[in-house]
This record gives structure tokens, C-alpha cells and sequence, in this order.
């Protein structure tokens, strides 16, 4: 009974033994490794270990330092001679985020022209990909308007940044179900100036109008809703923000463009204030900045860069004159 025991308690002991060893005492772990550069931990001199992830103390759990940089490198190497790169970064610009896969046409990686037959096997390939691209209407919807999007974007030369904050904004208008009851064009050109608007860039409504393919008055009441409903962060447009614009395209001098600028942030204060529009005061404050320094344009070549009439122009610069004249007069 003695003999049975003591083989009990035996048993026993290396069975506990058995659980409380170190589970990689014979083997490793291979996302874990000891650290050689700095094993030690600041706060408890313990053992520092880093994953893949994290670097990590073993006995008091301090996170040494996490989220470490891969300084491998980006693309993916089948041999010696070939490197591919991983895709295109996500994108806004696209219904599916850039994900979907596009199929190319007649040539190969090499550029060598393929056979016919491999060319038909891409068209049916080609077709059944779009076929199965879009889930729904909505997604349909989608693609058709951010395309529009793009093509807006480059037709007014802007910039990725903006191009991707008009596509978000034509998002957030869909899923808001602002498209019901209007035009995919139009909210998709509304989208495009209102991303203008709010990164403040000199662009007017006529001339992205222009380039639509849809009416003015429809896109103004699509942008109305927009601002309205989403509460875009639009801050009110100045004159400044024209000057250069139109003395680029009128081709005028520097110093004629200074005192035009100086003009257009004196008169802020006094013309724009009575509800005038500031393309209006930029055009006006170019035309008198230009009759001071000898360079004379007409008030018909202005108004066709400026997108307004030779009677704002004239009416404008007659207000500016008359500024003048009271800062001038005695007191």
C-alpha cells in the first residue's frame, strides 16, 4: 500500500512537472523571437520577445514598441528576372475601390501581340467579368456617376485629391437617397464643385456646367441640394481667389496683378458685403489695376474670362472709383 503510494505521488509530481515546463523548450516558436538588440526590459529588466506585431516584455508585459515597419520589399519576385508588383492602392474613384480585376486586351505582359483565339477567349472573359461586376442598380448607379466624376475631373485638370473628395461627396449623396427624382449627371457635376468649393479653388459653376452633360439649371439646383442637405463645408468665395486666373489667361503684368489683389481685399470689406459676386469685383479691380498701369483691355474681353457681363464689370468699377474718391477726399 506504502509502494503504491509513493508511485502515486511520483506520477503526480511529473505529471505537474510535465505542465509548468516551458511549451519551446526543445523546439521554437517562428513568429516569436528573442530580441538582440535590446533583450531587456527598461522597466523590470525582464525578458523582451518580438512577434510580428509587437515587441513585448515577458514578465511584466510592458509593449515595448508595436506596428514595426516591413523594410522588405514591395513587390513579389518569382525568379531572378521577374518582379511583379502587389495592385493599385485602393481608390474612391471606383465603385468597387479599385478591387475588381480588369482584363486586358490584344497583347501580352511583353507587349507581344496574342493569337486570335486567345484574343476571343479575353472578349468572353471581358464580357462575363462586367456582366458579373455590379451586384445591384445601386451599383450600377455608382460606377456610372463616379465615372462621370472622373471625366469631369479631367476635363477640368484637377487634382487626384479633389477627384477623390468629389467621388466621396457623390457617395455620400447616394446613400443619403439624393439621387431619387434627379439626374446621375447632375449630382455627379454638383459633386465636382461642390469638392471645388470646398477646397476653395476659382472654379464657377458656368464652366463646370460647360463640360457636363446636363443643363445649368439643373446642376445649381443639385448643388443647392447638396450644400442643404449634406451641410457642406463651403467657405464664402472672395475675389483674391480669381485674381490670378483671370490675369493668366488676359496675360497682364505682375505688378498689374498685385494691384488688383490689393484692390480685391480692400473692396471685400464694402462691395462684397452688398451681396455683389466676387468673380464680378475680380474682374473689375484686374480692369482698374490695368487702366492705372497703361494696360488697356476692353470690358467685352474681360467679361468672356471672367463668365459675367460688361455691365457688372463697368458697374463694379465704378464703385471702386468712387471708394477711392471718398478715401481721397479731405475730411
Amino acid at each position: 500500500m506504502g509502494e503504491g503510494l509513493t508511485v502515486l505521488a511520483s506520477s503526480r509530481n511529473t505529471v505537474r512537472t510535465m505542465a509548468t515546463r516551458d511549451i519551446y523548450e526543445t523546439t521554437f516558436d517562428e513568429d516569436v523571437q528573442t530580441d538582440t538588440r535590446s533583450n531587456q526590459c527598461p522597466e523590470c529588466d525582464g525578458r523582451v520577445t518580438t512577434n510580428t506585431v509587437e515587441t513585448v516584455c515577458e514578465e511584466c508585459g510592458l509593449v515595448v514598441d508595436e506596428q514595426r515597419i516591413d523594410h522588405g520589399p514591395e513587390w513579389r519576385g518569382f525568379d531572378e528576372d521577374e518582379r511583379e508588383r502587389t495592385g493599385a492602392p485602393l481608390t474612391a474613384a471606383r465603385h468597387d475601390r479599385g478591387l475588381s480585376t480588369e482584363i486586358g486586351r490584344g497583347t501580352d505582359t511583353n507587349g507581344n501581340e496574342l493569337s486570335g483565339k486567345k484574343r476571343r477567349r479575353l472578349a468572353r472573359m471581358r464580357r462575363e467579368q462586367t456582366r458579373g461586376r455590379f451586384q445591384s442598380k445601386a451599383e450600377r448607379n455608382l460606377a456610372y456617376g463616379l465615372g462621370e466624376v472622373r471625366r469631369l475631373a479631367s476635363t477640368l485638370e484637377l487634382s487626384d485629391s479633389i477627384r477623390d473628395q468629389a467621388c466621396q461627396l457623390f457617395r455620400s449623396a447616394q446613400n443619403e437617397d439624393l439621387l431619387r427624382g434627379r439626374s446621375i449627371e447632375a449630382i455627379a457635376t454638383a459633386s465636382v464643385y461642390g469638392a471645388c468649393r470646398c477646397n476653395d479653388r476659382p472654379v464657377i459653376l458656368d464652366e463646370v456646367a460647360d463640360s457636363a452633360r446636363v443643363e445649368l439649371s439643373r446642376v445649381r439646383n443639385a448643388y443647392k441640394t447638396l450644400n442643404t442637405e449634406l451641410g457642406l463645408p463651403t467657405p464664402p468665395r472672395r475675389p483674391q481667389s480669381f485674381i490670378p486666373r483671370f490675369a493668366s489667361e488676359l496675360d497682364v503684368a505682375d505688378t498689374v496683378r498685385q494691384r488688383a489683389f490689393e484692390l480685391a481685399k480692400g473692396a471685400e470689406a464694402t462691395i462684397i458685403s452688398n451681396g455683389c459676386q466676387p468673380t464680378g469685383v475680380a474682374a473689375a479691380c484686374l480692369y482698374k489695376a490695368a487702366r492705372e498701369q497703361g494696360q488697356f483691355f476692353t470690358q467685352t474681353d474681360l467679361a468672356e474670362v471672367a463668365e459675367t457681363t460688361p455691365v457688372t464689370i463697368r458697374t463694379r468699377w465704378n464703385e471702386l472709383e468712387e471708394v477711392d474718391d471718398s478715401k481721397s477726399a479731405p475730411a
